[in-house]
């Protein structure tokens, strides 16, 4: 029995298919088959129900997927745990937000490659739900987004916090003083909705306060988002100080409102049973980076206080 074995029978199971396995595997779907039926002739019994068009385990079958996923779980420790870091060879799934892609996920990639270098990164830039999704399916091993989602399958770590405010063009909202958040609601708000996890912060932290605005138009992209802040189609809540450029340049105005939005902490997820040695210090290094302050950040910089 390999471990080449027991990861076809474990992915085949955990994907719903032979060809989902393979591609995990970076293999042919034929050659995967063969790993089951060495399986099945060493132990002379079926692992898979064939009468079946989707791939479904026997009872046996069963049995077998959870031997393997605790085998391959110990392999995996084992191998961060008496592997050098410069030797661990591995491939690593991380999901993250577009504003954390705008700001200090190059940092957090060079730290990672730094530190194991023949470890290879995967980033995936999505929305905050999809990320979740994704996780939850086994297409990613790690997600970094804002703490909106509270689910005891996928544990998180602090990592960071965003502070934001409420911006507008300039003249939009009459700067006389400081704006009630009920009185602002009465201006078309650009929001970013429920898949976005700083959507769902602040719109729960709306809705707390009895203040749910009648015209609102929902972009999820943030890119999109402050691009149409800037052209004046309404006042949105923006990061602060990555966007700082923009007010600088007069593009951009920060209103006064009462009362002031919460930052938006950011946590590190993964699945409980996928914790390792190797998502720990990922974490610890994106606890080290985090930093929303500044867009386009450079590789290897150093960190901020």
């Amino acid at each position: 029995m390999t471990f080449k074995q027991l990861e076809a029978l474990f992915w085949i199971a955990q994907l719903g298919g032979f060809g989902p396995a393979a591609h995990k595997l970076n293999t042919s779907q034929s050659a995967v088959s063969k790993r089951v039926h060495e399986l099945e002739r060493l132990f002379d019994t079926e692992l898979f129900d064939r009468r079946l068009r989707t791939a479904r385990l026997t009872e046996k079958g069963e049995e077998m997927f959870l031997l393997a996923k605790k085998l391959l779980q110990q392999r995996d420790a084992a191998v961060e745990q008496f592997g050098k870091p410069e030797v661990l060879e591995r491939r690593v799934r991380i999901g993250v937000t577009e504003l954390t892609a705008m700001t200090w996920l190059p940092r957090l990639v060079g730290l990672i490659q730094q530190h194991y270098p023949k470890v290879t990164i995967e980033p995936d830039v999505d929305d905050s739900l999809s990320l979740r999704d994704k996780l939850l399916a086994d297409e990613l091993d790690l997600i970094m987004v804002p703490d909106a989602f509270a689910d005891a399958r996928i544990p998180g770590k602090a990592i960071g916090k965003v502070d934001s405010a409420w911006m507008c063009k300039p003249g939009l909202v009459p700067a006389a003083g400081p704006v009630r958040l009920h009185e602002l609601a009465r201006y078309r708000m650009l929001v970013q909705g429920n898949a976005s996890g700083t959507g769902r912060v602040y719109d729960a932290w709306m809705k707390e306060r009895g203040v749910e605005p009648a015209n609102i138009i929902v972009v999820s992209n943030l890119v999109a988002l402050t691009g149409l802040t800037v052209s004046g189609l309404g006042v949105s809540y923006l990061p602060r100080q990555c966007l700082e450029p923009l007010v600088a340049a007069g593009m951009l105005a920060v209103l006064d409102v009462a009362p002031a939005l919460p930052p938006v902490p950011y946590v590190a997820m993964h699945k409980g049973e996928h914790r390792s040695a190797l998502t720990a210090s990922i974490i610890m290094l994106a606890q080290s980076c985090c930093d929303f302050t500044r867009i386009f950040q450079a590789e290897l910089e150093e960190a901020v206080p």
